[in-house]
């Protein structure tokens, strides 16, 4: 297949949908390109408005509410990630014979011929943790790099902005890739790529768990060097083993335990690679020490140390060296809200996990510690929360309720959990979180953890999960002054 050049977009019509991020990206790239841009969005806000005056500014046509139809004439249509595929924009395309596909679609067509090589990570949980670690190890080797996509850098500027105004090219890019844009992104080949595990998430776009995988899976589909994967989450080898990849790709695991050939694990405290040595059958090289991985944040989390040995896997299929990624990890922060340590109080610490938006992620959280009082709730977007709660029982000191769907939390914890102390908030506004933080510091008990790792979406009390992080951090701190 010819390679699209970005000459062969002039004088295209191209729809773009979406006003977010991704398509006021998408659209000024492309317009820049001589194609004759429409944006339609079925919002019609007072920022959507903002955003369209923007746009039509520069030439680029916007329709909004019920403008937000197919144009007649329409050559190819560029979608934000979230838009699903079932929506009658998309039928329309369908019917009229015209593709569909996403903004990092876009960016993979776009590439020079000596343009960066991708590394891509996806899974349900872990994917801005670990591709913000392999950005880290890749500089510590030296290379020119950075961390695009799902992250929030549209990597469409990323791949347009190559070597321009003097700027030294990128060597290699850290991709994050979520499963929306696996979906629309048919023609992507990375150089190595992971899957860090699966679970049930977003399936009301997706339409069933198998079609969420088999879009999680597209990232694997013409890798070069290595398809990695979680020796723990089989159905992440299973996905391998259905990938048509290039001659010579190999399939490499990694894993918390001592690790086989073409593996990466853990032994006695130490970060090894069992698969990119000379003699994996008998030979294994140190990476690491797990108290690398963020340090001074204290022992990391296993999904964490997990995330670790995948941007580890990345980095060293494309020849990183084992001092660069101890280098990379120590010099690695995570992000607020995320297994981020707010204080000590007391004698309990406090854990902010915000971004544990659903069961898999808070299990993982809530696996980390010994003692919790666990603080959970919000928008269950129709997840269940047995299994959560029957693995994470022997853990709970105490449960603190808040949010819309706290009821199938409660009801799962009467079920499996009938012992544990449950507080349940009946508010959903934003001060219910000073209350929650209250009542958990009264059930906890010296050396306990108080964890905010809601297996939910925020949305039905805060603007997102950082505004949630943030109440947490802020009732942490109304209470009593710190441990010395």
């Amino acid at each position: 297949m010819t390679t699209p050049s970005p000459a062969d977009f002039a004088g295209q019509r191209i729809t773009v949908a979406g006003l977010g991020v991704s398509g006021i990206s998408a659209a000024r790239a492309l317009a820049g390109l001589g194609a004759h841009v429409t944006v339609v969005d079925g919002g019609d806000s007072e920022k959507q408005q903002a955003a369209a005056r923007e746009l039509e500014a520069d030439g680029i046509t916007v329709r909004l509410g019920d403008g937000a139809t197919l144009p007649a004439g329409t050559d190819l249509v560029v979608t934000s990630p979230g838009w699903k595929p079932d929506g009658p924009l998309f039928a329309a395309a369908a019917a009229a014979g015209v593709d569909v596909v996403g903004d990092v679609e876009i960016a993979w067509r776009l590439r020079g011929p000596d343009s960066a090589a991708w590394l891509g990570v996806t899974g349900t949980n872990g994917k801005t943790t670990t591709v913000r670690m392999l950005a880290s190890i890749l500089a510590a080797e030296g290379l020119h790099t950075t961390a695009v996509g799902n992250i929030g850098t549209p990597i469409i500027d990323v791949v347009l902005g190559q070597g321009k105004d003097g700027e030294r090219p990128y060597d290699v890019l850290a991709v994050e890739l979520s499963s929306y844009q696996l979906h629309w992104a048919p023609s992507l080949r990375a150089h190595s790529a992971v899957v860090l595990n699966l679970a049930p998430d977003h399936l009301d776009w997706h339409g069933s768990m198998q079609a969420y995988a088999a879009d999680k899976g597209r990232i694997y589909e013409g890798n070069t060097v290595a398809c990695v994967y979680n020796v723990a989450d089989k159905a992440t080898e299973d996905l391998v083993r259905e990938a048509d990849v290039e001659e010579g790709c190999r399939a490499i695991g990694f894993t918390l335990g001592t690790p086989g050939p073409s593996q990466l694990g853990v032994v006695e405290g130490i970060l090894v690679d069992r698969a990119f040595v000379e003699n994996r059958q008998q030979q294994a090289q140190e990476l690491a020490e797990v108290s690398d991985i963020a340090p001074g944040s204290g022992t990391p989390a296993p999904h964490n140390i997990a995330n670790a040995l995948a941007a580890a896997a990345l980095a060293r299929a494309f020849g990183v060296r084992p001092a660069a990624v101890r280098d990379g990890l120590r010099a690695f922060h995570p992000e607020a809200h995320r297994i981020q340590h707010i204080a000590d109080r007391e004698g309990v610490t406090y854990i902010d996990d915000s971004k544990a938006t659903n069961t898999h992620a808070a299990e993982a959280s809530l696996a980390a510690y010994e003692h919790i009082v666990w603080i959970a709730g919000g928008l269950a977007k129709g997840a269940t929360f047995d299994e959560l709660v029957q693995k994470s029982a022997a853990r709970l000191r105490g449960v603190v309720l808040i949010g819309a769907d706290r009821a199938l939390i409660r009801e799962a914890l009467a079920r499996h959990a009938p012992d544990v102390p449950v507080v349940d908030l009946d508010r959903t506004d934003t001060g219910a979180m000073s209350e929650a933080v209250r009542e958990a510091a009264r059930l906890a008990e010296p050396g306990d953890t108080v964890l905010l790792a809601p297996a939910c979406a925020s949305m039905d009390m805060f603007v997102n999960y950082n505004k949630r992080g943030e109440a947490f951090a802020d009732a942490v701190g109304e209470l009593t002054a710190p441990d010395h």
